[in-house]
């Protein structure tokens, strides 16, 4: 046995991407601060190395706000440390990570009302007021 043998060595693989991310949700947060549209990134279509993803909601922390969500398996949208990033990641029924998202916005499109959706809720209590107005 050398001595080298007897040197530890740690092999880290990173692909050198965290960075630049974080710079673009930054840049992301000046265009929303600024009124501008919010952004999207698609975590699974970045590559990342493994432990990536982990260092990115480590430096990007939990906020405030956390939402669950069911429907075709369980949802969550987590706000950051950051207000205005939110990380939501979506399972299936299984709970394999089906898809997860770094969201720019002041509210995740996830969260807000459907117009088809107030429409029916509108319907529905015209008509539990109707029924009401009968029974008395």
């Amino acid at each position: 046995m050398s001595d080298l043998d007897a040197i530890p060595v740690s092999a880290e693989v990173t692909t050198g991407n965290v960075e630049p991310l974080l710079h673009e949700i930054r840049h992301a947060l000046k265009r929303l601060a600024g009124g501008e549209d919010g952004t999207v990134i698609d975590l699974q279509r970045l590559p990342l190395a493994p432990g990536e993803e982990q260092r990115i909601e480590a430096v990007l922390g939990e906020g405030e706000v956390r939402a669950e969500i069911n429907a075709l398996g369980p949802t969550l949208v987590q706000e950051t440390a950051y207000p205005g990033v939110w990380l939501i990641t979506h399972r299936n029924a299984e709970e394999s990570v089906i898809a997860r998202f770094i969201e720019v916005t002041d509210m995740p499109e996830l969260l807000k009302s459907q117009r088809a959706d107030i429409e029916s809720g509108i319907n529905k209590l015209e008509s539990e007021l109707a029924d009401s107005t009968k029974k008395n």
